[in-house]
């Protein structure tokens, strides 16, 4: 169970004192979530995907193995995965864990915002807002919101631009209008792949509209095309209901003259309907290869059997099996010492004093101040593993040199990562990708140029850039045709880097195949 270890109320995160939400603020700068939470642990994600896959929204309920899926989210929320801690919060509220409940929910997410975990300052705006483990409090809970939205949190910012997108001012209703603002806000968030801010963006996009959200002028064919090319994003990254008005549009638009769509399409409608209902039973479903099955016009659509898991699959991205593994050194040793042939460990950041293991991880023996034969010693011992509060095995001094323990002992902590850790192949839980065979001989290519095999591509920064985790994702893959342009994500003021560092790497080249 957790326990909080504050000296005071003061010292709760949940009781921070934080600017009150300002609706009219003048500008909003676009952080990424990825560059501000700690480091991901390799084994502690594939515990967290593990458990994401047997929390299957197509398993009933009743047949989910909850047990399993709350040891697999705690082993990894005890290394610091900071979505693991966040969704181990959530089981508690939903009891999956007696007698774990509110409060150690409550503490779990303070545990979170501690780390500096922009989605955990989201989580209690949303605990103040309906009264989870604190009072019920608007005005609290705005101002965690918009402290998350400032860190970088999609979620959090997605929400507020969408209160902030209104065309007039309405506090009691909540709602606000500040247009500038909440358009840099959806445009953050959906540069992080949160999908549903595309909903909101798209209507923005869609008229023209003045700082207090007065339309200020028409509908024209660039803002229509615009629009119209946000929501397939928006489906692309798993929002439901960009799929639902692409679906409606395309078969009963409720103003032909004022659609976003060219032309009605009953085909592309019922495509995108099964996209729809797809995401409304699994909301963490992507769809990076949409534009494989489902282009936009005036892109031919190829045939299609009806057969609707034939279409959801072709529209997934792809992954490959892992590459064969061999024994290591680390994998032949015994007890704390011994590691998984699958893993790396690297040294991170974080360091700790004391006799105990402040969380879980590998952790080595350090003596900064000893002798370099002394330090020399420490580093042939390898890191071990520790569960939280385990007791460190305190080294002794090397032989000749006394039987005492070394005393200053600073304890480095190492992450574990994938022993291919350089070769480019995202990971998804099973069932969010499809698995192929990967493309042979292997091709990339300099983001600038363009694309020289049709098929699906997937963008890669070194593992070494600070930007890597929101790059090297499957959701980020795109199915690109020959002598095309690869897809710009990158924006300048939004993803710092030049555009010269990315590569894009075929995964799959196989035709479109639906039946």
């Amino acid at each position: 169970m957790v326990h909080d270890q504050y000296k005071t109320s003061h010292d709760f995160p949940r009781n921070e004192e934080l600017p009150l939400f300002n609706p009219h603020r003048s500008n909003f700068k676009c952080e990424i979530e990825t560059t501000k939470v700690p480091p991901v642990d390799a084994q502690a994600e594939k515990w967290f995907l593990e458990a994401q896959a047997l929390d299957d929204p197509d398993t009933w309920e009743e047949d989910r193995n909850y047990k399993k899926i709350v040891q697999l989210t705690r082993q990894a929320a005890e290394r610091h995965h900071w979505k693991a801690m966040l969704n181990l919060a959530s089981l508690y509220l939903e009891h999956r864990d007696p007698p774990h409940g509110e409060m150690d929910a409550l503490a779990l997410v303070e545990q979170a915002m501690r780390l500096g975990i922009p989605a955990a300052y989201d989580r209690m705006g949303t605990y103040y807002m309906n009264n989870v483990g604190v009072n019920q409090d608007s005005t609290k809970a705005h101002a965690f919101w918009q402290k998350a939205a400032e860190m970088g949190n999609p979620q959090a910012m997605a929400y507020l631009g969408n209160m902030t997108s209104a065309t007039w001012d309405s506090p009691i209703d909540g709602f606000w209008a500040n247009i500038p603002v909440a358009t840099k806000m959806l445009e953050c968030a959906l540069l992080q792949g949160y999908g549903p801010a595309a909903y909101k963006l798209a209507n923005l996009r869609g008229k023209p509209r003045a700082p207090n959200g007065k339309i200020s002028g028409p509908r024209t064919a660039e803002t229509k095309a615009l629009a119209l090319t946000t929501l397939h994003s928006g489906v692309r990254l798993g929002c439901s209901d960009c799929a639902r008005s692409l679906s409606v549009e395309f078969r009963n638009p409720h103003d032909l003259a004022d659609m976003f769509v060219p032309h009605l399409d009953q085909a592309r409608s019922e495509r995108y309907a099964v996209l729809h209902n797809a995401l409304e039973l699994n909301p963490l479903l992507r769809f990076p290869n949409l534009d494989k099955v489902l282009p936009l016009p005036p892109s031919p659509l190829s045939p299609w059997d009806g057969d609707k898991r034939t279409l959801i699959d072709a529209a997934k991205g792809v992954t490959s099996p892992p590459s064969e593994l061999k024994s290591s050194a680390a994998s032949q040793r015994q007890g704390r010492y011994y590691l998984d042939a699958t893993y790396d460990l690297i040294q991170s950041e974080d360091k700790a004093r004391g006799t105990e293991a402040p969380f879980a991880g590998y952790w080595q023996a350090t003596a900064p101040s000893e002798s370099a034969q002394v330090q020399t010693w420490l580093k042939d011992i390898p890191p071990g593993l520790y569960q939280p509060g385990e007791a460190f095995d305190l080294p002794r001094y090397p032989q000749g040199m006394g039987s005492r323990a070394i005393p200053e002992i600073t304890w480095q902590r190492f992450l574990t990562v994938r022993h291919d850790n350089v070769v480019v192949n995202p990971v998804a839980a099973t069932g969010m990708t499809r698995e192929v065979i990967r493309t042979q001989p292997q091709r990339s290519c300099n983001a600038l140029k363009t694309c020289p095999v049709t098929g699906t591509w997937q963008p890669w920064l070194s593992t070494e850039h600070p930007l890597h985790q929101v790059v090297n994702q499957p959701w980020r893959q795109a199915w690109v045709v020959a002598e095309e342009p690869f897809p710009q994500f990158v924006d300048g003021s939004y993803l710092p880097f030049d555009p010269d560092e990315l590569t894009w790497h075929l995964m799959d080249s196989a035709a479109p195949n639906l039946g």
